[in-house]
């Protein structure tokens, strides 16, 4: 039976958004996923390391799901939700998790680890990468592309420019990297079919991934929801493409 917009909107509201976590959307949106597995990729290169660093680890559920983690193993984090999160998840696993404001510089010692991941960070300061890694230390890292789910952005923002549209290009990050005296060793992407099912999942997505429309809330939207809601309803999902890279870069 079909379920009011007002229904909808009520439901997605008052979801949690703590954590990195999408299972509220099981069922109600799909994304594709990247095929070369950054999970599997990170745990066979966790199990080799002897000090790792997560940067951004979110509420710490990709990190918890390694079998094999190093000795010494740290996270960091901004969000206090997350933080808190990430801790009661990670600190049993042997994991310390460290509120971290995500600027500049990283809260540790030059050459304090021989592996760094992180996964979808906001930004990555390679600078401070390359300072806290070891010699013959390797930075992995899946990130989110230029455009991501670009056509529910510019359904709520309209037309956005080109200089917006190549932000986080892959091509930038290799750049970025190798001015940071690190070598790229493997670089690849990929676009993703992302389908929305109804509109409760578009609101619980804009929600949570706040920077995908800036100041996004209900009622500052509330006439393009409900016309996409009857769009729909009429139509079947809302298909956009998400944009993922995977990055891996040693320092000599």
């Amino acid at each position: 039976m079909a379920r009011s917009f007002e229904e909808l909107v009520r439901e997605a509201e008052a979801a949690p958004v703590e954590g990195w976590d999408f299972a509220w959307l099981q069922g109600r949106a799909t994304e594709q996923r990247p095929s070369w597995g950054y999970q599997r990729m990170m745990a066979e290169r966790m199990a080799r390391a002897s000090a790792a660093l997560d940067i951004q680890t979110g509420g710490g559920e990709v990190l918890a799901g390694v079998p094999k983690l190093p000795r010494l193993t740290v996270a960091t984090e901004s969000w206090p939700p997350n933080v808190a999160r990430a801790t009661r998840l990670l600190h049993p696993l042997g994991v310390a998790v460290v509120a971290d404001e995500d600027e500049p510089p990283l809260p540790f010692a030059d050459e304090a680890f021989d592996l760094v991941v992180s996964r979808h960070p906001v930004k990555a300061w390679w600078e401070e990468i390359a300072r806290v890694l070891q010699p013959g230390g390797t930075y992995f890292s899946q990130q989110v592309g230029p455009a991501g789910v670009f056509e529910l952005v510019e359904y709520f923002l309209g037309p956005q420019p080109e200089e917006v549209r190549r932000r986080r290009h892959p091509d930038e990050a290799r750049a970025a990297a190798g001015a940071a005296g690190l070598e790229v060793v493997d670089l690849r992407s990929e676009s993703l079919r992302t389908e929305f099912f109804d509109i409760g999942a578009v609101i619980y997505f804009l929600r949570k991934v706040i920077w995908m429309v800036p100041g996004f809330t209900v009622d500052r939207y509330r006439t393009e929801l409900r016309a996409l809601h009857t769009r729909i309803e009429a139509g079947g999902p809302f298909v956009a493409h998400t944009a993922r890279f995977l990055i891996e870069a040693r320092k000599p």
